[in-house]
């Protein structure tokens, strides 16, 4: 298979598996989806759906947020984990979007970014998912998958983004990030990795990959 037949056969093996596709994070509109996404970090998606709505409860916008103090926020958030640091992030940019966007979550790289605790991936997920504009957000899933179907060295989460943007059509970014994610906890995991359930990798995947997963399988 050529590289651009190898990434029809992604995006199509994807469109049969997933023709809908569900959102990971509970949220209601770009500011629950900002503070969920900002929770995520290090934790998972079912401890994080798990735990927002203890907290938009309470505050489910940045004015309300802003009215309780880091360590209530904390003591609420603890479960996910990396509360301290969680925590001061949502206070702290919940006020920065009260005193220079007026209340609103923005809609660039640069403004996200500039807020505490929202790295890029951060930003990009809030970009795709809340507005609908084009981006590839990479999680470790993706980076995973995208080196072990040879679609890029996996080096790092900057040259794995570049490497997506640059093999998949813009206009699928957005559909395609999530797919993969879904893709890669159901039939290519890091761990209980079943290759015969991976039809993906079985077909295209790198052939060091296969190689070690065979050797494991014998050893």
């Amino acid at each position: 298979m050529t590289k651009q037949e190898k990434v029809e056969f992604v995006i199509n093996t994807l469109n049969d598996l997933y023709p809908e596709i569900p959102i990971p994070l509970d949220h209601k509109d770009p500011y629950t989806l900002l503070i969920a996404v900002l929770m995520s970090a290090q934790s998972t998606d079912v401890r994080v759906n798990q735990i927002t709505p203890l907290l938009f409860e309470k505050a489910d916008n940045p004015y309300d947020m802003v009215k309780l103090t880091v360590d209530e926020i904390r003591d609420i958030i603890r479960p996910v984990g990396l509360s301290p640091m969680k925590s001061k992030g949502i206070h702290g940019l919940s006020q920065i979007l009260i005193d220079k966007h007026n209340g609103e979550v923005p809609r660039t790289y640069e403004a996200l970014e500039a807020l505490p605790a929202v790295g890029h991936k951060t930003a990009a997920v809030v970009l795709s998912q809340a507005f609908g504009i084009p981006a590839f957000p990479v999680d470790t899933h993706i980076q995973r998958l995208m080196y072990r179907w040879n679609l890029s060295n996996g080096k790092n989460v900057v040259q794995t983004e570049k490497d997506a943007k640059r093999l998949f059509p813009e206009a699928l970014w957005n559909d395609l990030h999530l797919q993969i994610i879904w893709y890669g906890r159901q039939y290519s995991p890091a761990r209980g990795w079943d290759l015969d359930k991976d039809i993906i990798t079985k077909t295209i995947g790198r052939k060091s990959e296969i190689e070690k997963y065979y050797k494991t399988k014998k050893s």
